[in-house]
């Protein structure tokens, strides 16, 4: 009878590999470094009361490079496989993908909704052009040749931009009630089997099939036309 009033255990499924998650958290964890060093940098008024201004200038490009040393380190060393797979799945704009952005928010989603796909795609080009960017101010300073017109302006602009992006993403990670346990993807790599049924309905359901017979070698699949 004690068993009949147990609650039923919660399953869970996987949403992230290792290497996903921590190309994540290299990811945020720069771009907070690079966000506090760079408003210090960027507002005057900051940038007196700190001080200190040559290290962290410092500090600002050591970690861009950092930055882009450990992303192509995780890929290179990581779950390329896995990596592939999201990069074909961010790519992917389906139907739903569509009905989704025109804020029919309830149509079925893969294991990335539509806004999230938009998030990294622009996330991809901003890093990019971050560090591009701010290689060109950084070698401007050393040789006139390579301070461009517009690359000041592009940086500030791409960290106003980023600062709204953030913003929302963050209120959706820690705050909105319906989707901050994705942050447990993001944590863990496993979310609540009913929430991924619920958010992500294609990907779920595709989670759920049993494991399917693996295909035929493809010299074997020829004899058998």
């Amino acid at each position: 009878m004690a068993d009949a009033h147990r609650p039923a255990r919660r399953r869970y499924v996987e949403r992230f590999t290792l290497t996903e998650r921590l190309l994540h958290w290299v990811h945020a964890t720069a771009f907070f470094v690079l966000l506090g060093s760079g408003l210090v940098l960027y507002l005057p008024s900051l940038s007196v009361a700190i001080g200190r201004r040559p290290l962290l200038k410092d500090i600002h490009f050591w970690t861009g490079i950092s930055w882009a040393g450990a992303i192509l380190l995780i890929t290179a060393l990581g779950n390329r496989r896995a990596l592939a797979r999201s990069i074909r799945e961010i790519d992917l704009f389906d139907r739903d993908d569509r009905r989704f952005i025109t804020g029919k928010t309830h149509s079925p989603q893969g294991r990335f909704n539509a806004g999230q796909k938009i998030n990294a795609i622009l996330t991809a080009a901003f890093a990019t052009l971050f560090f591009i960017s701010g290689l060109l101010l950084w070698y401007g300073e050393k040789n006139t040749s390579f301070r461009l017109p517009g690359t000041v302006y592009l940086h500030d602009t791409l960290m106003y931009l980023s600062l709204i992006i953030v913003s929302g993403h963050l209120y959706l990670a820690l705050i909105h009630p319906s989707t901050r346990h994705a942050l447990r993807g993001m944590t863990r790599g496993t979310v609540r089997e009913d929430w991924a049924h619920t958010h992500h309905p294609k990907w779920a359901t595709q989670e759920a099939q049993p494991n399917r017979a693996p295909l035929l070698p493809t010299h074997k699949a020829r004899t058998l036309r």
